[in-house]
C-alpha cells in the first residue's frame, strides 16, 4: 500500500558564499594564477580514487523525497553549456536522518560550481532545461560503498518540492 505524503515547499533562494556556507562552498570564477586559497574548493579525496566525469541527467521534475549523504569525501557538481540548476541540501551532522526544516534549496548559476562538504545531506541537481551535463567529482566508489540516503516519507511522511519564486 503507498504511503501518503505530506508536500513540503522549499523556497529556491539564489547561492551565495555566505548563505551556502553551511553546506559547502561557493566556486566562483578567477584570474589564472592566483595562488591557492580558502576561496578554492578545499577537497577531501583522500579515502580512495578521485573521479571526474560528465553526468548526463534527464529532467525529472521538481519534487523529491528521497536525500543523500556522503560521509567519506567531498563532491563538487557544475553544469555544462552555463546552464542554472538547483540543489536542495541540509548540513552535515551525527544524526540518521536531517531535520526537515534544515533542508534549503539553491539556485546555481552557469558559470560557477559548488563543493558539498563531507556528509552534506543533498537531493538534485534539478533543473528546467529537459537534458542538462553535469561535471561531477568525488571518489570512484562514492555511489558503491558511500551512499547513505534517507527516505522522507517513511521517515516524516513528507516529500519536498522546489518553489521557484
Amino acid at each position: 500500500m503507498p504511503q501518503s505524503s505530506h508536500l513540503v515547499q522549499l523556497p529556491v533562494q539564489a547561492i551565495t558564499v555566505d548563505n551556502f556556507a553551511p553546506f559547502g562552498q561557493l566556486i566562483l570564477p578567477t584570474e589564472d594564477g592566483k595562488p591557492f586559497d580558502a576561496d578554492d574548493a578545499q577537497l577531501d579525496l583522500s579515502n580512495g580514487i578521485p573521479r571526474f566525469y560528465i553526468m548526463r541527467l534527464e529532467h525529472r521534475g521538481l519534487t523529491f523525497s528521497r536525500i543523500t549523504r556522503h560521509q567519506g569525501c567531498t563532491q563538487c557538481l557544475g553544469s555544462l553549456e552555463g546552464k542554472s540548476w538547483m540543489i536542495a541540501v541540509a548540513p552535515p551532522g551525527a544524526a540518521n536522518k536531517p531535520a526537515i526544516a534544515d533542508i534549503q534549496a539553491f539556485q546555481i548559476p552557469g558559470n560557477c560550481f559548488i563543493k558539498l562538504h563531507v556528509g552534506t545531506w543533498h537531493a538534485g541537481p534539478y533543473f528546467e532545461d529537459s537534458t542538462v551535463d553535469f561535471y561531477n567529482l568525488e571518489l570512484s566508489d562514492t555511489n558503491i560503498v558511500d551512499h547513505e540516503t534517507c527516505n522522507l516519507t517513511s521517515s516524516y511522511g513528507v516529500e519536498c518540492q522546489l518553489a521557484i519564486a
